[in-house]
């Protein structure tokens, strides 16, 4: 049996991280085990492509040399914005995208990685299908491809065997949960575990986690409190501990807290107690296992805190 093939297509001027994150996570899934071969091909007729940052990606392989099958999947990262709002990139090359057409045509999964969407517009084949793109440049989108379904402050969509994703860590995310798709849960969730990615994210999640939100100020102090927060859920918060870690009297630090992110201490950590929870219930774990990791003393204290901030029960989130 073949190796099932990831390809990679790098255009010119390629986000790195678009790039490297989700081929990080097929390589992990190949450590794994999984049956697979990570090809790098370039969009262009060079073998060489010069990234956003400056480094060079050399002996790329021409995309007509690579046989794709139907089982395949090609990824298409973002690129430097400025070749997305002249055009100088995604039109100059009428053969990839002859190519990429054919290649969905015959079964292959198509998938971008952030500003690779307007590859995928460019190329027709998100005409009448549900996507997304990173929240800077949809307005631009939805002005270049009019026929395309924009679905807007999402991490993720998947219409049909196209996948587009909203930028870097939403590209792994979608990586992630490709490996599910085809190796099941448990794959997905050991790889997370690998690369240290606890809080991973599905179709439904806005693009800025809560674990992200209100970190969006220079308050040093508070960003010491916010990551002891988070890296304590599974145990209750003590504002006097807290205020000891970072220096501060509980007074002071209660006050600051507010007025930085306009939220008390309690409401924050419950906010990303619900989001963690939301998350370990999409992964099947046992309500009494949830409610531990979020430093609830029973599941009926965490049914109603789920329900309190999502107007949801537990089991309407799976």
């Amino acid at each position: 049996m073949s190796a099932q093939k990831i390809i990679f297509a790098v255009p010119p001027k390629v986000h790195l991280l678009d790039l490297n994150g989700p081929a990080h996570i097929f390589y992990e899934a190949q450590a794994m085990g999984a049956p697979l071969e990570l090809v790098f091909v370039s969009t262009e007729t060079s073998k060489k492509a010069q990234s956003s940052a400056g480094l060079y990606l050399g002996e790329l392989k021409a995309f007509q040399s690579v046989k794709v099958g139907l089982a395949d999947l090609i990824f298409i990262p973002g690129m430097e914005a400025s070749l997305i709002d002249n055009n100088t990139s995604i039109e100059s090359n009428p053969e990839f995208y002859d190519w990429l057409r054919d290649c969905y045509a015959k079964g292959a999964w198509v998938c971008s990685i952030c500003t690779g969407a307007f590859i995928l517009g460019e190329a027709g084949l998100l005409d009448g299908l549900k996507c997304t793109t990173h929240w800077k440049k949809a307005a631009l989108f939805s002005e270049k491809f009019p026929n395309a379904q924009l679905v807007p402050n999402t991490l993720f969509v998947r219409a049909q065997n196209i996948f587009t994703s909203a930028g870097v860590t939403a590209g792994i995310d979608m990586a992630l949960h490709i490996i599910e798709i085809l190796y099941g849960p448990q794959m997905s969730v050991d790889i997370a575990r690998e690369v240290v990615l606890y809080f991973r994210r599905g179709e439904a999640d806005p693009q800025l986690s809560v674990f992200l939100q209100n970190r969006n100020h220079l308050e040093d102090r508070i960003h010491k409190a916010q990551d002891y927060i988070m890296e304590h859920l599974n145990s209750k918060i003590s504002i006097e501990k807290l205020a000891e870690f970072v220096g501060m009297s509980p007074r002071n630090l209660t006050r600051l807290f507010k007025k930085t992110t306009q939220l008390t201490i309690g409401a924050y950590a419950d906010l990303l107690r619900v989001e963690k929870a939301t998350q370990l219930i999409k992964e099947k774990n046992k309500m009494r296992y949830v409610a531990q990791q979020c430093g609830l003393k029973s599941e009926n204290q965490l049914r109603s805190l789920i329900k309190k901030h999502t107007g949801l029960l537990p089991s309407e989130l799976q």
